[in-house]
């Protein structure tokens, strides 16, 4: 084929080959490797190689709800904590069960984000083959480490001393359960493991399932539902605003396990089994008699508009959203009644964010970066999420 030097050409060579001209320079493309290449693309058990060529995307929604992640992108020290020094350190202000839950959720939170972001980068991320799945899970991880930092932040800010708050996670068994249990099987995948094999493949879908749709997606709402309960009565505005944005970033995390399972169940078809949805199903239920344990502690007494029973059924209303996004029946009961409605009409308003919102006249910036991109701000992005 004749070309100029003016601009490139290319020409066809058959069986997958192309040649690239560019003035007199040649190149010789093998396109039936590149597509070869692209086939191997698996959540397990792929291609995975060192130079991370995550074109062209196999797994678009994982690149969609990158972006998505990346347009809430906020930063901890930006949100003001005056308010929260002078509530706090009034004697006046917040009653003791208000304190309570301040300090159990600064205590519990602080070490639990800090799981949630080494567990994804050792056991999830390692095991995974696609870059663009490696990529998004990435994203997961920083935003664990602004958690941390914000945490941080607030508890610098108030004067707690961290001692206290360490000795909380360490000391406390409802807590202490609640960790325990989702650790159980995560320090056998930070090795090397062959997931090849069945059984190691299950447990390597448990582990996802563990840290994105039980931890994150059910034992937190216990935590954050009483402290933005105390925003709705203007107390804490800072500290609620961070854990409405946390929030926030946890409704896509949870969006990215259920994705990644139900890419990783599609793909390797010997984990789906109706022992391995019972295995999960049964683990769920041990996480809501933990958490159950936990609401018990944190809050020991009904507040004003939110009582223990309340927020017990809350969470399980929630939990069972996690089954129903995978595909499985809800099996978790309060009072031997399956929860499939929300008890609690304000939740989904003060739980998420809408854009120019004004949050306790503070400020709120808006980080969306794109105007395609719509944050989380009604109950049905939370639970049925982008196309995967």
């Amino acid at each position: 084929m004749e070309s100029s030097d003016e601009s490139p050409s290319i020409a066809e060579q058959g069986k997958g080959i192309i040649v690239y001209k560019v003035g007199e320079r040649q190149y010789v493309l093998d396109e039936a490797a590149a597509k070869s290449a692209f086939l191997q693309k698996r959540v397990i058990n792929g291609r995975n190689s060192s130079e991370f060529n995550v074109l062209p995307l196999k797994y678009s929604w994982a690149y969609e709800l990158y972006r998505k992640m990346d347009a809430n992108h906020w930063i901890p020290h930006e949100i003001p904590m005056f308010d929260d020094v002078a509530q706090w350190s009034s004697s006046d202000y917040l009653n003791p069960v208000e304190r309570n839950i301040v300090k159990f959720g600064l205590g519990y939170f602080s070490a639990s984000e800090g799981l949630i972001g080494d567990c994804g980068y050792s056991v999830i991320r390692e095991n995974l083959c696609a870059p663009e799945l490696k990529m998004v899970i990435g994203r997961h991880v920083h935003e664990e480490n602004i958690h941390t930092d914000s945490l941080l932040y607030m508890i610098s800010s108030l004067g707690i001393n961290p001692h206290e708050v360490n000795a909380m996670f360490l000391s406390l068994n409802s807590i202490k359960d609640k960790n325990e249990l989702i650790m159980s099987g995560m320090p056998y995948l930070k090795k090397d493991i062959d997931l090849t094999k069945t059984e190691n493949k299950k447990l390597f879908a448990k582990a996802i399932f563990s840290l994105t749709q039980v931890m994150e997606g059910a034992q937190f709402w216990a935590l954050f539902l009483p402290i933005l309960h105390l925003c709705r009565l203007g107390k804490m505005p800072g500290v609620g605003q961070m854990f409405r944005y946390t929030l926030r970033d946890e409704t896509n995390h949870i969006e990215l396990g259920r994705c990644l399972l139900l890419d990783l169940f599609r793909e390797e078809p010997d984990i789906l089994d109706d022992v391995f949805v019972e295995e999960c199903s049964n683990f769920l239920l041990q996480a809501m008699d933990t958490e159950f344990s936990f609401v018990d502690d944190l809050l020991p007494q009904s507040l004003p508009g939110l009582s223990p029973n309340e927020l017990k059924k809350f969470v399980c209303y929630n939990a069972n959203r996690r089954l129903i996004g995978l595909g499985w029946d809800p099996v978790v009961k309060f009072e031997e009644e399956i929860v499939l409605e929300n008890p609690l009409d304000w939740a989904s308003e003060v739980i998420y964010l809408k854009k120019n919102e004004s949050f306790f006249e503070t400020r709120v910036t808006e980080y969306s970066k794109a105007s395609e991109l719509r944050g989380v701000d009604e109950e049905s992005d939370l639970f049925e999420g982008i196309n995967c």
